[in-house]
């Protein structure tokens, strides 16, 4: 897992970014427009993507495409799928202490 992933995840814009690229690949200005950005702004985020591996830019005479790379974002999976499985045995263990708890509740004959 890449520290470069987060660090460039965290900033509001590229993360807008991001999202938009999942719809596919997008010039410069159409991301700085739908975003309400300043194309220079909009590619300072593109380029600290492109260097966290995030996106890739095709250059097409002479505009500049950028399209959505997935191996950061398949590495960043694998990496929260430990997490998804300790919180789910977690969560397995607290169901059934809550079903012990429930058991020792009831009276002894009582079958509701």
């Amino acid at each position: 897992m890449n520290a470069l992933t987060f660090s460039a995840l965290a900033e509001p814009n590229r993360l807008s970014i991001v999202e938009l690229l999942r719809k596919g690949p997008l010039q410069v200005g159409e991301i700085a427009d739908r975003l309400e950005l300043h194309q220079p702004q909009a590619s300072k985020h593109l380029r600290i993507l492109s260097d966290a591996g995030l996106v890739e830019v095709q250059p097409v005479a002479n505009r500049r495409i950028y399209k959505l790379q997935t191996k950061p974002l398949r590495e960043l999976d694998t990496w929260l799928d430990d997490f998804r499985r300790l919180w789910e045995e977690r969560f397995d263990r607290l169901d059934d202490y809550l079903l012990e708890l429930q058991a020792q509740e009831k009276p002894p004959g009582n079958t509701e």
